[in-house]
């Protein structure tokens, strides 16, 4: 009897946590470059081979190190910028950061030597995978912008675009027969439902179809199966759903407190204190895990100072 890629007793880690989904594809493997060529010629229409990974220091074999990165920033043999994200539980102002990233991935671009002009500026793709949250008013799942004029209707014909999919539109999707999903539809099944038992039978089929989410699939049972490196991946998720915990338990409370302070003194001043606290609380943290961040990848303490405005004792604290 052929062997299915999951058993009945596997438990593959859920392949939509930011961490996991990089520690699939930027793994120093054939089969993790493969995977990743495979998932951005699917969401792009056409056939690339990434041959680098850029923004990735320190050396992305160091598991905890790799975990830290919030994307995948890459390049293909055709030089073409590729900046690739999965987003668990994405912010609701996602699409505004993705416009924000995009310019700076296009930007960032040296086109400064005299032999350069913009012509030379390389095509640049944005993809975003958002799992949870529905963000645009239709029913598809896979949008592709890019800058026209809403009035005439005339696009502009330029070197950008954000690719995005939303998990949270699979429903009738995942049911269709798997000869009828073209590729993307198979990647964005595969990812949602990967730890979703029900759904077993349908991605075994997808990935005995699909050499490169096989490749992904392979990776991710590897992972998987390895007891340092799945603890290590529960560890960095269960501190990322901490800190956004004590966050939003801080905002409340300062809330909290600010109402109480209101109906005591009967005045509007402490609800404003208490929302004040709450909120320094909250950009506290958030600058703080900034700091941790650009510590890991050998920024400068003048440089994080500049960034977050903490001291350099408190920065020297976090090292």
């Amino acid at each position: 009897m052929k062997k299915m890629f999951l058993q009945e007793d596997d438990d593959p880690i859920d392949i939509r946590r930011d961490n996991v989904f990089k520690a699939v594809f930027t793994r120093d493997t054939p089969e993790s470059s493969k995977a990743l060529s495979a998932l951005v010629s699917a969401l792009i229409g056409r056939d690339i081979t990434i041959v680098s990974i850029h923004a990735n220091e320190p050396p992305i074999e160091n598991l905890r190190d790799r975990q830290i990165r919030f994307d995948i920033k890459c390049k293909a043999e055709n030089g073409e910028l590729v900046n690739v994200e999965m987003c668990l539980h994405p912010d609701v102002f996602e699409p505004i950061r993705l416009e924000y990233y995009t310019a700076r991935l296009f930007g960032g671009q040296d086109i400064k030597g005299s032999g350069s002009n913009y012509k030379d500026l390389e095509q640049t793709y944005q993809i975003a995978i958002l799992a949870n949250l529905r963000f645009f008013t239709d029913d598809e799942y896979y949008h592709t912008f890019v800058y026209y004029d809403p009035i005439h209707g005339v696009p502009l014909d330029g070197r950008t675009k954000i690719i995005t999919l939303e998990l949270s539109k699979l429903d009738e999707i995942a049911e269709k027969p798997i000869n009828k999903m073209t590729v993307s539809e198979k990647w964005a099944v595969f990812m949602e439902y990967l730890t979703d038992k029900g759904k077993r039978d349908k991605i075994n089929e997808i990935v005995e179809q699909e050499e490169g989410i096989a490749m992904a699939g392979q990776v991710l049972i590897t992972v998987s199966k390895d007891e340092r490196e799945r603890a290590l991946l529960e560890s960095e998720y269960k501190y990322h759903v901490d800190l956004q915990s004590k966050l939003v338990t801080a905002k409340r409370e300062g809330i909290s407190e600010g109402i109480s302070k209101g109906i005591s003194k009967g005045k509007r001043e402490g609800m404003r204190e208490g929302i004040s606290k709450g909120k320094r609380e909250g950009k506290l943290e958030e600058k703080l895990e900034i700091a941790r961040n650009a510590l890991a990848a050998g920024i400068s303490f003048d440089m994080i100072k500049k960034i977050t405005g903490l001291d350099t004792e408190t920065i020297e604290n976090l090292h």
